[in-house]
């Protein structure tokens, strides 16, 4: 005859140990088991900064994993859909119906929107998770939910925004620009019809924007902090992309490890950068004026990179 296995009455640390040997999927069924035993996984901080998010409003899906490996997917669901075979689970103090399989669970909610962010918010508590929103922009949730997310101060490995110049989008914007700094990948397309332009406060680790024309010189000589900045449809010139360069060779970019930017601007008969035209340019290696760094430059008509190196 066998028992149940009294888990909650291991020592806290053997209990502890036991929790951060489960994979994914078995520490989320796991947590929503029972109140008590979600408070002692929430107890063991079972954090790992390779735990990613990857959120799919579309359709109202999660899906969680480690490493890109050991997916699991979480559906958030109306009560009103009709499925057989419930059982009732605790998620942020709710109790909830759940179908759970393999590798995923299908959550049902009174309101299936308000219950996407209340995994969210679970989630955030049991991983130090990072989120991914690589799509999706377009539709209804996505304000609130990412302003939920910058409320909870989560880390983005990836974060889309689209910017059409919506009143609802430029509160957004206004709202996180600050928090950018826990945004490790920013990727910005832009259309704008009114006279909004995006003031940054902050900025991120990358950042890649899809027609830029409104992205000014002096925004480029502020995100100093930056590691990869890439920018297409700008409207950047020789002047601006001369100033850019000798900034880097003084230290004004300490971080940067990658540059690209297209504009028809950028021309081999306009001014000089670094006191060359555009063509001689290409394959060029400069350092910085202390040594510590050097670049190598490629060039084209309307393009320019820059890949950057340690000596």
């Amino acid at each position: 005859m066998s028992f149940p296995f009294p888990l909650l009455r291991l020592p806290r640390l053997v209990l502890c140990e036991v929790f951060k040997s489960l994979n994914i999927g078995e520490k989320i069924k796991l947590s929503i088991c029972s109140k008590k035993v979600s408070t002692q996984i929430n107890y063991c901080r079972l954090y790992s900064q390779k735990v990613h998010v990857h959120l799919d409003m579309y359709s109202n899906k999660i899906e969680v994993s480690e490493n890109g490996e050991d997916k699991f997917k979480i559906f958030n669901w109306s009560v009103s859909v009709i499925k057989t075979n419930r059982q009732q689970y605790q998620i942020e103090g709710r109790t909830v119906s759940v179908i759970s399989y393999n590798k995923g669970i299908n959550a049902f909610w009174e309101n299936d929107q308000k219950g996407f962010l209340s995994v969210l918010r679970y989630l955030s508590k049991i991983f130090q998770c990072k989120f991914l929103i690589s799509d999706n922009y377009k539709y209804d949730s996505y304000e609130k939910t990412i302003s939920e997310l910058f409320d909870l101060q989560v880390e983005f490995k990836i974060l889309t925004i689209c910017l059409n110049g919506s009143k609802d989008e430029n509160l957004l914007w206004n709202l996180i620009s600050s928090n950018f700094g826990l945004v490790e990948d920013l990727r910005i397309s832009s259309s704008f019809n009114s006279g909004f332009r995006p003031v940054f406060t902050s900025w991120p680790q990358k950042i890649y924007i899809m027609s830029s024309a409104w992205f000014t010189p002096k925004y480029l000589l502020t995100c100093t902090t930056c590691t990869t900045i890439s920018l297409e449809g700008s409207l950047l010139e020789n002047n601006d992309l001369d100033e850019t360069l000798w900034k880097w060779q003084t230290g004004g970019f300490p971080n940067l490890e990658f540059m690209k930017i297209l504009s028809h601007n950028i021309t081999n008969n306009g001014t000089t950068i670094l006191g060359m035209k555009l063509r001689e340019l290409n394959r060029l290696v400069i350092q910085t004026n202390d040594g510590s760094k050097k670049a190598t430059i490629k060039t084209g008509y309307g393009r320019i990179e820059m890949s950057v190196t340690p000596f």
